[in-house]
């Protein structure tokens, strides 16, 4: 199905994030500096990407293609996906504290940043794995065809109404920059 592979491709752009997350939290858990601003472009990418564009395509079109098939939004997979949303949001905030402390001088903060970026990235591994391996492949059994069309409109007016044309390209150019910091 054409939708859930776009869905899918941008579970890769958000791994790459991901990973770089990991690598830079892991070398502060070691004891090494990490550029601030580094965090804040990642929980930028996470709150405008990730959670603003992607998993509100994922909220929108893809919940409501998945409900006109006749699978409930408030048991079974749909709600674990919308909780598991709620968590990475819940993680993300509580980076961008962390982050907001550590400018205020709070040196206590690191911690706080570290176990919030390593959580968020294992976290979110998991959850990205559920929505490939079973969510996804469960969409294309039970969509109709005429309605996987429709979804693929549906997600393809969105990016253009919702997230504007070439949003994506920008958080995809912010993900390389954030890939090529961690990768130094």
């Amino acid at each position: 199905m054409e939708a859930t592979d776009i869905l899918i491709e941008e579970h890769r752009i958000i791994e790459r994030v991901l990973s770089a997350l990991e690598i830079q939290a892991r070398r502060a858990q070691a004891g090494a500096d990490v550029r601030i601003g580094f965090y804040k472009e990642v929980s930028a990418f996470f709150r405008h990407f990730t959670d603003g564009c992607h998993h509100r395509k994922e909220e929108e079109p893809f919940l409501m293609a998945m409900t006109d098939a006749g699978l409930s939004n408030q048991t079974g997979p749909m709600s674990i996906m919308l909780a598991e949303h709620e968590l990475c949001r819940a993680y993300n905030r509580e980076m961008e504290k962390a982050i907001r402390a550590l400018e205020r001088g709070e040196a206590a903060a690191r911690n706080d940043l570290i176990h919030n970026a390593l959580e968020y990235a294992g976290f979110a591994r998991r959850h990205i794995r559920r929505e490939d391996e079973f969510l996804f492949p469960m969409a294309a059994r039970l969509i109709p065809v005429p309605l996987q069309q429709k979804l693929l409109a549906d997600i393809r007016r969105f990016e253009r109404d919702e997230t504007g044309t070439g949003a994506d390209q920008k958080y995809f150019h912010l993900a390389d920059t954030i890939e090529k910091e961690a990768a130094e």
